[in-house]
């Protein structure tokens, strides 16, 4: 009898955090962005140890205060001293790089602070008198066993167009300058775990490809100097958004696909058999729909699409077969990718109702079916009407060559 409701826990799919990612687009917010490179004066407006021309104070708005997603320019009005901060965080602390700023990461504002450590350099984010997170430290292999020179300059914004705050740094170890860059993960006011993860890979080719490693040469590289939202179509956004993907250390598949309805690509790129992001792009600024979804482990078949009529499906099972989950996704304001359903689909007899396969209903494996919605048990028409049909594989055809190539033409 339909509408009978389900009594068992369900199972939570591994797609779960793929979802948690999508909803870090909305959560994560629009954090204050600010750049900050060193030089040797003081600037009369009480920023200290830099000229205010090398100051690219930015703030995205939260969704909440605007829609848009643009970031708009600001400038912080307040700045301690380096008395009072030398005072607060120790004599080791550097102080002409020691901000208090927001983080898309944490509720209200924190201090940025690095501290000369022996030969090193450590990096706290403080808020009060507790320490958040410390970021791992890096110092390229060749540079083991050099000494700290100087921390020269820091810089805080969405580095790779998930609406989370990021941190770049450029550091010098004996005579070398180098960069470093960690990606943030978490969302204010969430229970998610918030901490910043170290991108070795992107960094050493950061290095490697710019001239002179600096934050200006680090964004004029990736997208010409073109903050988020400024961009003059999806060639030029996908473009900054697939040079990044590729300096991340996976080999990485790109093409061009049509999931929703209108006449601008999604750009999906993919470890094919491990992971597929997705990202849109709409009024020049790039959202991420999908930030490495994981599949290929764990009864997670992968993600696929209906070229055009904006649905993107998730086959999961579990139990060897025994439980099938299925999630339909459409594309929203060509922002976030949101579940439309998940369907369970139960491929045996489940006559103790505790949502697994028991021992003794194994032998009724493949010969009954019966699907949930919710806990409410649906008919097999109406689970199959979600199904638009045409769905592929999300999995890349193109090498970042042949991707540029593509969006040149």
């Amino acid at each position: 009898m339909w509408g009978k409701k389900r009594s068992f826990r369900r199972k939570a799919v591994v797609l779960t955090a793929g979802l948690l990612a999508c909803g870090l687009l909305v959560s994560c917010g629009r954090g204050q962005e600010a750049e900050k490179e060193e030089s040797s004066t003081n600037d009369h407006n009480g920023q200290y140890g830099q000229n205010i021309e090398d100051i690219d104070y930015q703030e995205e708005m939260s969704v909440q205060e605007d829609n848009t997603g643009t970031e708009k320019d600001s400038v912080q009005s307040s700045a301690a001293d380096q008395d009072e901060i030398a005072k607060r965080f120790g004599d080791g602390c550097i102080v002409e790089q020691t901000f208090e700023v927001e983080f898309s990461e944490y509720q209200g504002k924190v201090w940025f602070v690095p501290v000369r450590s022996g030969q090193g350099l450590e990096i706290k984010v403080i808020q009060g008198e507790e320490v958040l997170t410390e970021l791992d430290s890096y110092v390229p292999g060749a540079l083991e066993g050099e000494p700290f020179g100087s921390l020269d300059a820091v810089s805080f914004y969405d580095m790779n167009y998930d609406g989370c705050t990021d941190i770049v740094l450029i550091e010098t170890y004996g005579d070398t300058t180098f960069a470093a860059v960690y990606y943030g993960v978490g969302a204010a006011g969430t229970d998610d775990s918030v901490y910043f993860m170290l991108q070795e890979p992107l960094s050493a080719a950061l290095t490697e490809r710019v001239e002179v490693p600096s934050i200006k040469e680090i964004r004029n590289y990736i997208s010409g100097g073109r903050k988020n939202g400024e961009f003059s179509g999806y060639q030029e956004a996908y473009e900054a958004v697939a040079k990044l993907c590729d300096m991340e250390g996976t080999d990485r598949a790109y093409d061009l696909i049509y999931v929703d309805e209108d006449d601008i690509p999604e750009l999906a790129a993919c470890h094919r058999g491990y992971a597929v992001s997705l990202y849109s792009y709409w009024d020049g600024t790039v959202y991420t729909l999908m930030d490495d979804w994981g599949y290929g482990a764990m009864g997670n078949a992968g993600y696929a699409y209906s070229q055009r009529k904006n649905s993107v499906r998730n086959d999961n099972s579990d139990y060897a077969g025994a439980i099938l989950y299925t999630t339909y996704m459409a594309v929203s304001n060509h922002q976030t990718l949101d579940v439309m359903t998940c369907i369970e689909t139960l491929n045996f007899d489940d006559v103790n109702q505790n949502g697994y396969p028991d021992e003794e209903e194994m032998d009724s494996m493949g010969m009954y079916s019966v699907s949930y919605i919710d806990g409410v048990e649906v008919s097999a028409e109406e689970a199959v009407s979600y199904d638009v049909g045409g769905y592929e594989f999300i999995e890349g055809r193109m090498t970042l060559e042949e991707l540029l190539r593509a969006l040149r033409d």
